[in-house]
């Protein structure tokens, strides 16, 4: 099964976290996962869009029960009905979570996320301490710089086969 990655932020996104985003899922999609996001505007929008331009695969789980309300973006709309509830539902498909910036909602994903037990990269995001984990132990959410960071804090690269040289 193809790794799934959620990428959360704003709605009310700035150019440089649209920017940030749109790269993160384009980087996504070409590493091969399938990316979750809300559905709507913002940071979920321009990473369906960067995801897109790479001709990956973009869910969008929409708070309402409207499909067409998504991003033109989108891969699928799934309405969900849940309103805000929707972040659960969203952090328990993916096996990741990216974080674009950060508003309440944002919040909200990177926290089910660490209670979940799922690799957490912030982009420009909250500062968060490390948290207690629901699989047990301390897991805390990555700082990164980059969108290629916060890719390969998620999906680290696979390590390469040695070359052979008797053949």
């Amino acid at each position: 099964m193809r790794p799934c990655v959620a990428v959360a932020g704003p709605q009310e996104a700035s150019a440089r976290e649209a920017d940030l985003a749109r790269r993160v899922g384009a980087l996504l999609a070409r590493r091969g996962a399938v990316v979750v996001c809300g559905g709507l505007g913002g940071v979920m929008e321009a990473c369906a869009q960067g995801v897109r331009s790479a001709d990956g695969t973009v869910v969008g789980l929409l708070p309402g029960r409207d499909r067409a309300a998504g991003s033109r973006h989108l891969s699928l709309a799934v309405a969900t009905g849940l309103g805000e509830l929707r972040n659960g539902v969203l952090v328990n498909t993916c096996d990741a979570l990216i974080a674009v910036g950060g508003g309440w909602g944002t919040l909200s994903e990177v926290a089910l996320a660490l209670r979940a037990g799922r690799p957490v990269a912030l982009l420009e995001s909250w500062t968060l301490p490390d948290a207690p984990s629901a699989t047990g132990g301390i897991r805390g959410p990555v700082q990164v710089a980059t969108p290629a960071a916060a890719v390969e804090a998620v999906l680290p690269s696979p390590p390469s086969a040695p070359v052979r040289l008797d053949g």
